[in-house]
């Protein structure tokens, strides 16, 4: 599998992962920063959270390193949070937006 395809597989479950808080994808909701693949596939994650005090800041990254490790050819995760930049609802998708009442 190429860099690429590895990186809309990992796009994917990404996709499948919901803030606990409100019920849409952390995909949708611009928590993603980045998806780097590394050498034998090693998958690097920079990600956010919608604010420190956020009740998943210890569970999402844990669930978003256990679903990418489950892609096949994937060899080694790492994520890593950031509060650079904070986020806010302009990173949000139009599917989000839409979705929570901003648009």
């Amino acid at each position: 599998m190429d860099n690429e395809a590895l990186k809309q597989k990992v796009t994917e479950v990404l996709q499948t992962i919901f803030d606990p808080e409100i019920p849409v994808s952390i995909w949708e909701l611009g928590l993603i920063y980045e998806i780097n693949i590394l050498p034998i596939n090693n998958v690097q994650i920079v990600m956010t959270l919608t604010a420190p005090g956020c009740p998943a800041a210890q569970s999402l990254p844990v669930e978003v390193d256990q679903k990418v490790r489950e892609i096949e050819g994937v060899n080694d995760v790492h994520v890593a949070v950031t509060w650079t930049p904070a986020w806010d609802k302009s990173m949000m998708s139009e599917v989000a937006q839409l979705q929570l009442g901003f648009l």
